[in-house]
């Protein structure tokens, strides 16, 4: 006796109909016949009797019925527990801090609807740091902006963030939208280069004659945003920036490049498939549900491409 035969007899006495249960079901009306064929042989007597309106139990089908549901659901609830409990331990996240300020509290929050057993042990740092620690094993997956430490990783292209100048409201340039030239006269405050956003930005003013005029180069987003505010300088950086500082909004204005558009590529990285614990693939599942529901729902600006498929 098998589940499958439980589960084809169960559902043509509920439908009515072997057809109507080989459709619900999704296989050929003759696999369900052939199924409950099967079963009535080894039970040596019949559980359905055909009418001009369809099927219907027999007696001994009616006896047999509330035991085979019974013993489906036993079934599907020894499958749930089994998979609930491979799908607990610890899995490592790296997030850099614009990453986090938009991404970790949401998917932190997912995981303990979807997988209350499974511990994120997050950590916030730059994108170097965070591939160091993804190639010591440290971590099992990070939200990067370049591959190039990579050891074995797996890695998908999960997102395209555009870059804006970020300026005080005050102080800012008086002509928008302002060119990448004009941009390169402004005082500015970046990430050092340990940073993957500095990668992208020195990226962006290689081609110019003039380099950038560079004043602070600050890795805490937080002193680097209340420089900004104060009128110190300017910077370049992703609507993500301010998740966290809602408070800037009325201090700050983010204005559009009018000859450049540039984006920040952001890579989940993990290591190989066949490193990862359950956990951590589930982990890896729920944050690009989170990420594609953020972008849905515009939580996430300026954001320009999201992808979901692997790399």
């Amino acid at each position: 006796m098998e589940l499958r035969q439980l589960r084809y007899l169960v559902r043509t006495i509920e439908l009515g109909s072997i057809s109507q249960a080989a459709l619900d079901l999704g296989i050929a009306q003759s696999a369900v016949s052939l199924q409950i064929q099967r079963l009535e042989g080894e039970l040596s007597t019949r559980l359905l009797q055909r009418t001009t309106s369809g099927v219907v139990p027999t007696d001994a089908g009616i006896a047999f019925l509330s035991h085979a549901q019974l013993a489906l659901r036993h079934a599907d609830q020894a499958m749930l527990a089994a998979q609930q409990s491979r799908l607990s331990g610890v899995v490592g996240l790296g997030l850099a801090p614009t990453t986090a300020g938009v991404l970790g509290l949401p998917l932190l929050q997912a995981m303990q609807v979807q997988y209350p057993d499974i511990r994120i042990h997050l950590v916030e740092g730059m994108s170097g740091h965070l591939g160091q620690m993804l190639n010591a094993r440290e971590i099992d997956l990070a939200v990067l902006f370049g591959a190039d430490q990579a050891r074995r990783w797996t890695v998908q292209h999960l997102l395209d963030e555009r870059l804006f100048l970020v300026c005080s409201a005050q102080s800012g340039p008086a002509e928008l939208p302002i060119t990448l030239s004009a941009i390169s006269e402004l005082p500015l405050v970046l990430p050092t280069h340990h940073h993957g956003l500095r990668r992208v930005i020195d990226t962006l003013f290689s081609g110019l004659v003039r380099p950038p005029n560079i004043v602070a180069e600050v890795d805490s987003l937080s002193v680097l945003m209340d420089m900004v505010a104060a009128g110190m300088a300017s910077t370049l950086q992703p609507w993500s920036a301010l998740a966290r500082q809602p408070e800037f909004g009325s201090r700050l204005r983010w204005v559009e490049l009018a000859d450049a558009e540039i984006a920040r590529r952001n890579l989940l990285c993990s290591l190989s498939d066949d490193e990862l614990s359950p956990a951590a693939l589930a982990t890896r599942g729920a944050l690009r549900q989170v990420v594609r529901q953020l972008v849905n729902d515009g939580q996430w600006k300026g954001v320009t491409e999201a992808y979901l498929e692997s790399r």
